[in-house]
C-alpha cells in the first residue's frame, strides 16, 4: 500500500477541517479508584496481562466475562462486574455486545477495549491552579505529596469554595490535560493495540482497519457543531478503502505519527482559543468557559453537540430545562446553591458538582451520573448507573439499574426509592435504555476513600480505608416530590405515575401516612369550636406547616410559582 502522506496539521486544520479531540467520558466517567487495575508501568504489566486475557477470552470473539477478569487481574467477582458495567458505560459505540446486554446476559468485554480502559486507569486528573503543587499539572503524572492535613479539615464543600473560582480548571484546561496524558502515552497505546506481523520484531507492528477503530474510545474526530465522523473516514490511509475488500494493514509508526500531528494541532488550537479568549470580549456561548465562570448568561448550553451544557451558579430559585433547551447528550450542574433544579429530558452523562442545599432532579440518563462534592443536596434520578463521591448530608432518590458506587470521604449519605414522574419520563427512559423493572437503590457499592487518579485526595503515605456508604431512607421519612405539569411536556402516551415500584415497606409508610392525614382532616370539620378559635387553629397550623417548609428544604419546591 503506497503510504499517503498525513495532512499538514497546523491550527488552522482545526479551524477548518475536522480536529481531533479527547473522548472525555472515558476520563470522566470511566475511571475506578481499585489498586490493583491501575498499572503505571506502561506496556511492561499491560503486555503480558493482555495476553493472559487473550487466553482466558472466547477464542472466537476474544471477549472476556466478569470470572474471567476477576481471575487474571485477581480482584473480586464484584469489583469484576463493576469494571464491566464502567467499561459499558463509556464505550463510544451503543451497538457494542456489552452496552446491548440485558442483566442476565454473560457477555464480556473485548479485550481490546479492556486494555484500553486498564490503561487509563494510571490517569491522574488536572489539579486545580491555585494549589502549591500546580507546576506538578505540566506532567500528566503529577507526583503525589502530604498536604498538611489541609483537606481533612475542610468539608467537599468547603475544599471547593476555597479555590479561587477564577482559577479553577476550564473544559479546555481538561481537554488539554487529556490531550498531553494521550501524547506522552501514545507509544504505549498503540503497542498494545496492534498486531504483529510474521518476523515480531516491533517494526513489524501493523493496525487493520478493526484494530485502529479501538482508538475511538480515546479519541474522536469532529467539525464544530457536528457528533462526529467515523475515526477510520479521519485517517488518510483507511478513508478510501473498498468496503467490499479488507483494507491493507498499516505499520503502527505510520499510525502513531498521524495521531501525535494530530493531537499537537488540537493543544495548539486549544491554545490559541483560550488566549482569544482571555485577551478578547468574554463570549456567553464559549463551549471552553470555566466552570467556575459560567454565569446564568451562559445557561443555555454550548455551540458543540460533542460538549456538555452547563448549568451554574442558580441561587435560590427554580431553574428548568427540557430536552429542547440541551445542545449535546450531557449535562453539568455546577456551583448551584438553595435551588431546585430540573433537567427533563433523555440524556446519555450528568454530572452535579459542587452544589449545597439544592434538590436536583435528573430526568433519565442512560450512560451515567456523578455527584461529587455536594452538601445537604437532594438528588432525584432515573439512570443506568450512579457515582457519588465526596459528599456530606445528601440524599438520593434513586431508580438506577446497576449498583450505586460510592467513592471518597462521604458522610451522612442516604439512599430512597425514586419518588417523582413528569409526564415525559417513561418515554425518556425508553430512549436511553434504563429499565423501570430494576432498582438497585439499596444495594452501594463503596470503595475506598483514597481516589489515587486525583493527587488532592492521594497525599503520600495514607492508607486507603473502606468508604463511609449510605444508609437507607426511614420509611417514615419518605415522600413523593411533585414536579409541576406545565414542566413535563407533552407525550403522545404521558406517564402518569412512578414508574418505579416502590418497596412494600416504603408503600406501606405512605398508605399509613395518607390514612392518618384523612383522620387528621376529619378530625378538624369534627372539631367544635368558635369561629375566633378556628381562625387561631388555622393560624397556628400555617406556622407549623412553614416551619416544616423551611426545615425541611420543602420551601424550595415553591420557587417556581415566584415567577420571573
Amino acid at each position: 500500500m503506497e503510504e499517503i502522506e498525513p495532512p499538514n496539521n497546523s491550527s488552522s486544520s482545526c479551524k477548518q477541517a475536522v480536529c481531533l479531540h479527547a473522548r472525555r467520558e472515558a476520563f470522566e466517567y470511566g475511571l475506578l479508584p481499585i489498586t490493583k487495575l491501575i498499572f503505571s508501568d506502561g506496556t511492561a504489566t499491560l503486555a503480558p496481562l493482555k495476553d493472559k486475557l487473550i487466553q482466558r477470552s472466547s477464542s472466537s470473539s476474544q471477549r472476556i466475562d466478569a470470572d474471567g477478569i476477576s481471575q487474571v487481574l485477581q480482584i473480586s467477582i464484584d469489583n469484576a462486574r463493576l469494571l464491566l458495567h464502567t467499561l459499558a458505560a463509556v464505550l463510544p459505540s451503543d451497538s457494542d455486545p456489552l452496552v446491548s446486554a440485558n442483566p442476565d446476559d454473560n457477555v464480556g468485554a473485548d479485550v481490546n477495549d479492556l486494555i484500553l480502559f486498564l490503561y487509563i486507569q494510571s490517569y491522574k486528573r488536572i489539579l486545580p491552579k491555585t494549589h502549591k503543587d500546580s507546576a506538578a499539572v505540566a506532567d500528566v503524572w503529577p507526583s503525589t505529596s502530604a498536604f498538611d492535613g489541609f483537606l481533612s479539615a475542610l468539608s467537599p464543600l468547603q475544599f471547593v469554595l476555597s479555590n479561587n473560582r477564577r482559577l479553577m480548571p476550564s473544559q479546555a484546561d481538561e481537554e488539554a490535560h487529556q490531550l498531553s496524558y494521550l501524547q506522552k502515552h501514545l507509544a504505549n497505546i498503540l503497542a498494545l493495540l496492534a498486531e504483529s506481523v510474521e518476523g515480531g520484531d516491533e517494526e513489524s507492528l501493523v493496525f487493520t482497519l478493526e484494530r485502529f477503530e479501538h482508538l475511538g474510545f480515546l479519541i474522536q474526530f469532529g467539525e464544530n457543531g457536528s457528533e462526529g465522523i467515523p475515526l477510520s473516514q479521519a485517517a488518510p490511509f483507511f478513508a478510501n478503502s473498498d468496503p467490499d475488500m479488507p483494507a491493507v494493514p498499516v505499520p503502527a509508526a505510520q499510525v502513531h505519527d498521524w495521531v501525535l500531528q494530530n493531537i499537537a494541532s488540537a493543544l495548539e488550537h486549544i491554545t490559541e482559543r483560550v488566549s482569544a479568549k482571555e485577551n478578547g470580549p468574554p463570549n456567553a456561548s464559549d463551549q471552553d468557559v470555566s466552570m467556575a465562570d459560567a454565569c446564568t448568561s451562559s445557561l443555555k448550553g454550548l455551540t458543540s453537540i460533542r460538549s456538555p451544557s452547563f448549568i451554574e451558579g442558580i441561587s435560590k430559585t427554580s431553574f428548568v430545562k427540557q430536552g429542547s433547551d440541551l445542545k449535546g447528550s450531557s449535562v453539568k450542574v455546577l456551583n448551584c446553591h438553595d435551588s431546585v433544579i430540573y433537567i427533563l429530558a433523555p440524556l446519555r452523562y450528568a454530572t452535579v458538582y459542587g452544589c449545597s442545599d439544592a434538590t436536583i432532579v435528573l430526568g433519565a440518563i442512560g450512560k451515567a451520573v456523578r455527584v461529587e462534592h455536594c452538601e445537604r443536596v437532594q438528588v432525584i434520578a432515573a439512570a443506568k448507573r450512579i457515582c457519588i463521591a465526596n459528599c456530606r448530608e445528601c440524599v438520593f432518590f434513586l431508580g438506577v439499574n446497576q449498583r450505586p458506587l460510592i467513592l471518597g470521604d462521604n458522610h451522612k449519605l442516604q439512599v430512597a426509592p425514586y419518588n417523582t414522574f413528569y409526564s415525559q419520563l417513561e418515554e425518556h427512559m425508553t430512549q436511553v435504555g434504563i429499565e423501570a423493572t430494576i432498582n438497585r437503590w439499596n444495594e452501594p457499592l463503596a470503595l475506598g476513600v483514597v481516589d489515587p487518579q486525583d493527587s488532592l485526595s492521594h497525599p503520600a503515605g495514607v492508607a486507603d480505608v473502606q468508604a463511609e456508604s449510605a444508609t437507607c431512607l426511614d420509611p417514615d421519612q419518605f415522600t413523593n416530590f411533585l414536579i409541576p405539569n406545565w414542566f413535563g411536556g407533552e407525550s403522545p402516551e404521558p406517564t402518569k405515575h412512578n414508574p418505579f415500584p416502590l418497596p412494600e415497606v416504603y408503600m406501606a409508610s405512605q398508605q399509613k401516612n395518607h390514612t392518618n392525614l384523612g383522620e387528621i382532616k376529619q378530625s378538624l370539620r369534627d372539631v367544635q369550636l368558635e369561629e375566633n378559635r378556628k381562625r387561631e387553629l388555622s393560624c397556628a397550623l400555617h406556622v407549623y406547616f412553614k416551619d416544616w417548609l423551611y426545615a425541611s428544604g420543602n420551601i424550595r419546591q415553591l420557587y417556581c410559582l415566584q415567577g420571573d
